[in-house]
């Protein structure tokens, strides 16, 4: 059954990927262009890599869940992630450390093999040693999901593009299904994470976080999951743990098993 609903959620993708208009990514390389993305920024990971997250509150950051976990699958340490707000040619808004990160309870990490409900959970919260107040850097709010035919953008970094954050204002949501959406996106390795924007009631709001990437009749789609009751969920968890511990990195055990389809995408 997870086969067939992932193959239902590709489906889609090629139903729609022909009709979609979209705009190519632009380098957000100046102060000005970067006016209201400030709150985006690089999550480097020491021996790893990097992704992208985002500011939701002061002291909490939203990346994907799977960035929090090493090849192996155990769990990193906080002091090896570093957030960098507004990261452009080496100079960041703001830089802070990690005190702690969280992912979804409901999570399971493995590796590149991924099913939809995997993707749907791929979610965590970063909490900052200090938090951002900035006036140039203010958290963004959460949007319901997106449905099918909306036009939403992404801000992201990724590989051949580490120096600053790259906007696509517009790409296409082909779909929605299992908590997984598909859209157009243009993702790369160290996208994950990546905040997906949308416009409600004039405000940017973030609808989205990138989690996989994959293809579909040679073109690449992007997955994210549904942050509405996923988030909250995850939330209302950080709250409920109080004040960070020594050692920083939690994880709240799931209880439920999870079969392993063997279903294979690629993470950014």
């Amino acid at each position: 059954m997870r086969q067939l609903v992932i193959s239902a959620i590709l489906t889609i993708a090629a139903t729609f990927g022909a009709q979609a208009q979209e705009s190519g990514l632009v380098a957000l390389e100046t102060r000005q262009d970067s006016q209201g993305w400030e709150a985006v920024g690089r999550l480097d990971i020491r021996g790893k890599g990097f992704c992208t997250a985002a500011l939701i509150r002061d002291r909490l950051i939203l990346t994907a869940a799977h960035c929090l976990y090493d090849t192996d699958g155990t769990l990193l340490s906080p002091d090896r992630f570093q957030f960098r707000a507004g990261l452009r040619d080496g100079r960041a808004e703001a830089t802070r450390a990690v005190a702690r990160a969280i992912a979804h309870p409901e999570y399971d990490f493995n590796g590149n093999a991924t099913i939809p409900e995997e993707v749907a959970m791929d979610i965590a919260v970063l909490e900052l040693d200090l938090p951002i107040r900035n006036t140039r850097i203010r958290p963004y709010l959460i949007a319901a999901r997106p449905i099918t035919g909306d036009e939403v953008g992404v801000v992201s970094y990724g590989r051949g593009r580490e120096d600053a954050a790259s906007l696509q204002e517009v790409c296409n949501v082909l779909g929605r299904q299992t908590g997984v959406i598909v859209m157009t996106c243009d993702v790369e390795y160290g996208s994950s994470g990546s905040p997906v924007f949308i416009v409600r009631d004039g405000e940017t709001r973030i609808a989205s976080v990138v989690s996989a990437m994959a293809q579909v009749n040679g073109q690449k789609v992007a997955l994210g999951t549904s942050l509405e009751g996923p988030l909250n969920a995850l939330l209302s968890h950080f709250a409920a743990l109080g004040p960070a511990r020594p050692g920083g990195t939690q994880r709240l055990i799931n209880v439920q098993e999870r079969n392993n389809t063997g279903a294979k995408f690629v993470r950014p």
